[in-house]
């Protein structure tokens, strides 16, 4: 498995995907437990997508953004 996504792509999504999980914590301390779940699981995808600059998604439409560098 080779990397997809460029740089700019890793850093976007690490910062969406951190933003997305202090979203869930903060929801779930407001007993909001759907929204805590699922920005729980999509925050914790994106720094995962972010970590290993590979995303599913990408390869499933045929993207690689890593073309470019």
């Amino acid at each position: 498995m080779h990397t997809n996504l460029d740089q700019t792509g890793r850093i976007a999504r690490g910062i969406v995907g951190i933003w997305l999980v202090a979203i869930a914590i903060s929801a779930y301390r407001a007993k909001q437990r759907t929204t805590a779940v699922i920005a729980g699981i999509v925050g914790l995808g994106f720094v995962q997508n972010a970590v290993i600059g590979y995303c599913g998604g990408n390869r499933l439409f045929g993207i690689d953004t890593t073309a470019d560098e």
